[in-house]
């Protein structure tokens, strides 16, 4: 097993069959997520019990409320463009779950039906993004927290649910009504690495604690103009058997959707996280 660190985030891992890891690959595997929060593997070849499987190694399945679910296993979510649609998945800045009390550990996507060309998934590092950050402003980010929300994302009154983009891909809007929206730190100690990170996203922070959306909003696109610096970044180009694992405490990523006319088919499971601090 060969760990190769990706220049701007990441590390790929070659040489290993995750169907079947023996303890000391398995704990290598750990530690190469711990330190990069986002590792890569090429040349696999899962079955859907095989996805689960590898899933369940690193802790519990979150069962996604609001992306259709596989036919025969609720535990995947269905992250898939037909030719016919114009609108992708996860196309833009985010990291996932952040509007979820205790926000999701990481996702395992496998990838199934490529496109042609296209498709690409670009990555950037929430560690990078803090570590860049002068004194000052990370004294002063390390007392604020930020009000994080599903509603706008997944909700009733949510953009793409009146244009009907999702084509029935994401549905539930009335349990996105419902949730509470978290406070979260803006700056988290990682629970695994004990590294410090930035923790905003522009998919579903709404505002820092006690400000207005309309005072928050020039600081927060400061910081995520921030984030998504070149030297932060890995753009990771998908093939068959091609499986990402990323840490949504540590990373964002962004769904590039360039490859109209063609049809791609992934399968995401989540892993519940913890409480951050």
């Amino acid at each position: 097993m060969e760990i190769s660190r990706l220049s701007g985030v990441g590390a790929e891992i070659t040489g290993v069959d995750i169907r079947h890891l023996s303890d000391n690959e398995y704990e290598g595997i750990k530690s190469a997520f711990t330190e990069n929060g986002l590792i890569f593997f090429r040349d696999q070849h899962l079955t859907e019990e095989d996805h689960i499987a590898f899933a369940k190694r690193w802790g519990e399945i979150n069962i996604n409320r609001f992306f259709k679910a596989n036919d025969k296993y609720p535990e995947i979510a269905m992250v898939t463009k037909e030719g016919h649609q114009e609108q992708n998945i996860g196309g833009g800045w985010h990291t996932d779950h952040s509007y979820d009390q205790e926000p999701a550990l990481g996702s395992i996507l496998v990838a199934k039906e490529l496109p042609e060309s296209g498709g690409d998934t670009w990555f950037t590092s929430m560690y990078k993004a803090y570590d860049s950050l002068s004194d000052g402003l990370k004294e002063t980010l390390e007392r604020m927290r930020a009000v994080h929300s599903a509603h706008y994302a997944f909700g009733t009154k949510s953009g793409d649910k009146q244009s009907g983009g999702t084509g029935g891909r994401i549905g539930n809007s009335d349990v996105a009504d419902a949730l509470e929206n978290p406070v979260h730190p803006v700056v988290i100690t990682h629970p695994l690495s004990g590294r410090k990170a930035l923790y905003v996203n522009r998919a579903f922070t709404l505002h820092f604690e006690n400000w207005s959306v309309e005072d928050s909003a020039p600081l927060l696109e400061y910081l995520y103009d921030i984030a998504i610096r070149d030297e932060f970044v890995t753009k990771f180009q998908w093939r068959p058997g091609s499986v990402a694992f990323w840490d949504n405490r540590a990373t964002w990523h962004y769904a590039q959707n360039d490859y109209q006319g063609q049809r791609r088919e992934m399968h995401r499971i989540t892993l519940e996280g913890c409480a951050l601090s």
